[in-house]
């Protein structure tokens, strides 16, 4: 079992940066990735790195903007996120174990999320 708490969300302007967190419970020695869920829409996939870090993967509506890593050593995944959109704005999950692709939501284990929002 394994346990993922996000962290880093909050309030930013356009044009502004976070970094989000997921601290997970143990060693995930798998691929993990970052989705979001805006209000009335379904989760989508934002970025995926694999168990080594060697491997990324972006949506294109972040690629050149949003830069995923992890820290193996201390079991925690990152999300560096510059020159925030308004279109940016939803909750965050970070996720481990992909039962299939790492683009689709079918992972194992999810965190609880946490709030982007990105005033214009």
């Amino acid at each position: 079992q394994v346990q993922l708490v996000e962290s880093g969300g909050g309030l930013v302007q356009a044009g502004g940066s976070l970094r989000l967190s997921c601290a997970a419970s143990g060693r995930t020695f798998s691929v993990m990735g970052w989705f979001r869920q805006a209000p009335g829409k379904e989760r989508e996939f934002v970025a995926a790195i694999s168990w080594n870090g060697l491997s990324t993967y972006y949506a294109d509506s972040v690629k050149g903007r949003f830069t995923i890593s992890r820290a193996n050593a201390k079991n925690t995944l990152y999300l560096q996120m510059n020159n925030l959109k308004a279109e940016d704005t939803a909750v965050y999950y970070c996720a481990s174990n992909p039962r299939g692709t790492y683009y689709s939501t079918a992972y194992n284990y999810w965190g609880q999320g946490t709030q982007v929002t990105v005033s214009s």
